[in-house]
């Protein structure tokens, strides 16, 4: 018999998780249409119950996103400018209705390619908080995704939380997403950074790409191409020559592999200069 359940309490949930395999459901913005008119088969595990994986909060070193935050409670949280990344991200994530209801960990455990989330988190290097009855673990995120729709969660955990380091929520960062159209779309390729600027001198970068791989990678070329330089237009020559051996995009009904590195190259340079504070020639991010 195909079972249901609402627990209230996390310890609930993971005791739950550790007696026989469940479905989660969080926001269910994934959840329902990759279902369609199929029938269930899975048991269901509705955390939609758990306050307490709601909200943003600090520690002494991090800053701690719950699992079951919304889009909408990122953009209106009072961040750092670090975080101007993912709230630039959080507003592409489908419609304003879409961004009310789904789960920024339901994002990261959905595993797409095209994540709006993924490359504006890997700038902040985020780590997932998994938790099952036996332990708590923290994961790198870019250890936790693993693949498109493949994590590392393992049978009897849930993602409870995504953790910044109050290390890297520093200096300033940006977002560009290249797509079809504005609005409602999955990404084609798009490019978070974030650079810490001391006396007009890049001191630290952190650039990732999403969507020009299997999964969202940083950029440690660039990075390195980065440290050190004046901030001027002579940053997007550095890009423009830059390796990014990190990419290997397919060809796909949204464009050639060849048209997503060419891309990519030039949503790095428009995100690099948008945290830079130096304004790009074109603000335009819709082909």
């Amino acid at each position: 018999m195909i079972r249901y359940a609402k627990p209230t309490t996390i310890d609930e949930a993971l005791a739950l998780l550790g007696e026989a395999s469940w479905r989660i459901l969080a926001g269910g913005t994934d959840f329902y249409p990759a279902q369609g008119a199929k029938p269930f088969r899975e048991n269901v595990l509705d955390i939609n119950g758990l306050a307490a994986l709601r909200g943003i909060a600090q520690t002494e070193d991090h800053w701690v996103i719950g699992a079951r935050t919304t889009w909408t409670d990122l953009v209106c949280n009072p961040l750092p400018a670090a975080f101007d990344a993912l709230k630039q991200a959080a507003r592409e994530v489908g419609s304003v209705q879409i961004q009310n209801v789904a789960s920024i960990a339901g994002n990261l455990c959905n595993a797409s390619p095209a994540a709006d989330g993924v490359p504006a988190l890997l700038i902040l290097d985020a780590e997932v908080e998994l938790r099952s009855v036996a332990m708590v673990r923290h994961l790198p995120l870019q250890n936790f995704i693993l693949g498109n729709r493949r994590t590392e969660l393992q049978p009897g955990e849930m993602v409870t939380a995504i953790r910044v380091p109050k290390n890297a929520a520093t200096g300033a960062s940006a977002f560009v997403k290249l797509g079809a159209r504005r609005y409602l779309v999955i990404s084609i390729a798009m490019a978070a950074a974030r650079l810490t600027v001391e006396d007009g001198i890049i001191g630290n970068a952190a650039v990732a790409v999403g969507s020009c791989s299997v999964v969202a990678k940083r950029l440690s070329g660039v990075e390195a191409a980065l440290r050190g330089l004046p901030v001027d237009q002579a940053l997007a020559t550095a890009i423009q020559s830059a390796p990014m051996d990190e990419l290997s995009p397919i060809g796909d009904v949204r464009g050639s592999a060849e048209y997503r590195l060419d891309a990519a190259r030039e949503i790095v340079v428009r995100a690099v200069l948008d945290a830079a504070g130096y304004p790009s020639s074109d603000k335009a991010v819709a082909a």
